[in-house]
């Protein structure tokens, strides 16, 4: 067996080490983000939090926005695989619909501090529609698929299921924005249930008369 140059391995090498010292950065960013917001020298203290020299975060990221971006990147995309898990765990649609809007609400309100950086921020540090739609993507079709199923079963009425996905998935995100804004939110499993009963109440399949 052939093995690979030495300046192959050392690259790879290379690598590795840059991919766990951005990871570093990154995690230590979303701790002071959480602490101080949006603050001014706040690049002083991610360094400091990472263990780093402050040139070292700027060989990674040019700006506190876009270690910010990467954070919720990071976070975004670790919450669409932990969606799809928990979706994955439960049998039925309803039992689908609750892990969906459960495990983002216990999201956000672990990371409240963070997320209320992106309500009260500029324009700039907020994410888009399109980016909004490609992390929801694959849980939102997750449901559709479940939602067409339990038409195709009798279990609900049939409507547009790709719609009512996504209607679930926005009708979360406002609960999130709610309870960020709101000083005394309720418990996050009472908001969750009162979501689904709204959802499950429009969804049932309807007597015919």
């Amino acid at each position: 067996m052939r093995k690979a140059p030495a300046r192959a391995q050392a690259k790879t090498k290379q690598q590795i080490v840059s991919e766990f010292r951005r990871t570093e950065i990154v995690n230590a960013a979303r701790t002071v983000f959480a602490r101080r917001g949006f603050a001014l020298g706040i690049m002083d203290e991610i360094a400091r939090e990472a263990g780093v020299a402050k040139g070292t975060v700027y060989l990674y990221f040019k700006s506190k926005t876009d270690i910010y971006k990467a954070v919720l990147d990071h976070d975004m995309k670790a919450l669409k695989m932990s969606t799809l898990e928990r979706i994955d765990a439960v049998a039925g649609l309803k039992a689908k619909i609750r892990a969906f809007v459960l495990v983002r609400l216990e999201n956000a309100e672990a990371n409240k501090e963070f997320f209320r950086i992106m309500d009260s921020a500029s324009d700039n540090l907020s994410f888009t529609r399109s980016q909004y739609r490609d992390w929801l993507r694959e849980p939102v079709h997750r449901l559709t698929l479940e939602i067409e199923k339990a038409a195709r079963k009798g279990a609900i009425r049939r409507l547009d299921a790709e719609k009512t996905a996504w209607l679930v998935a926005d009708m979360t995100r406002g609960t999130i924005q709610r309870r960020l804004l709101a000083q005394n939110g309720a418990p996050v499993a009472a908001d969750a249930e009162f979501l689904l009963d709204f959802t499950w109440a429009s969804l049932e399949a309807r007597p015919a008369r």
